[in-house]
């Protein structure tokens, strides 16, 4: 768990240090939390669903995930608000290290024809979102006891002013991206 946290201090802090040139250091960029969401349709007819996503959730991020509720009624989707849609996971401190050692080492490499992932996907401001297809690339996931392949949406937030120095923070982390 550990390992990640001082890697960062020993390796990735000085090295972000030395090419942006910050005059501090508290102005190197830090993973700041990663969220982990995964958005069920089909709970507002099946409440076991949500119960199955919680479970996949605990099992891969070591945590108690947190029902998302719909805030709005909307007709066209017979979605009432207080209804149950999805289950979201926040993880910071030695918990975020250990599932990001994790996802990027034994995970991402378990996809069928992996070549790295997108370098396009951050917002602006330093934060990177991904999604996997597929909740069995995690080891804990049994293919036997799911009921149904679903996937995810993993927000990785970061103290990061720009794009480039969240790329460069994420990939000296480890993040295996496309080149």
């Amino acid at each position: 768990m550990a390992r990640l946290k001082t890697f960062y201090k020993e390796e990735v802090a000085p090295a972000l240090m030395k090419k942006f040139s910050y005059k501090s250091v508290m102005q190197i960029p830090k993973l700041d939390k990663i969220v982990i969401n995964v958005g069920a349709g089909e709970a507002k007819e099946n409440h076991k669903v949500i119960d199955s996503i919680c479970t996949d959730l605990r099992a891969i991020t070591g945590q108690q995930p947190m029902i998302c509720k719909a805030r709005k009624s909307v007709a066209n989707f017979k979605l009432r608000e207080g209804m149950a849609i999805g289950c979201k996971v926040t993880l910071r401190g030695d918990r975020m290290y250990e599932f990001l050692d994790r996802l990027f080492n034994v995970a991402l490499p378990r996809v069928r024809d992996f070549r790295g992932i997108n370098g396009n996907s951050f917002d602006g401001r330093g934060n990177y979102n991904m999604g996997i297809k597929e909740q069995l690339i995690f080891p804990e996931i049994e293919y036997d006891k799911i009921d149904k392949v679903r996937g995810m949406d993993i927000c990785f937030v970061t103290t990061a002013q720009t794009d480039e120095e969240g790329r460069e923070l994420l990939s000296l982390m480890g993040a295996p991206f496309t080149k």
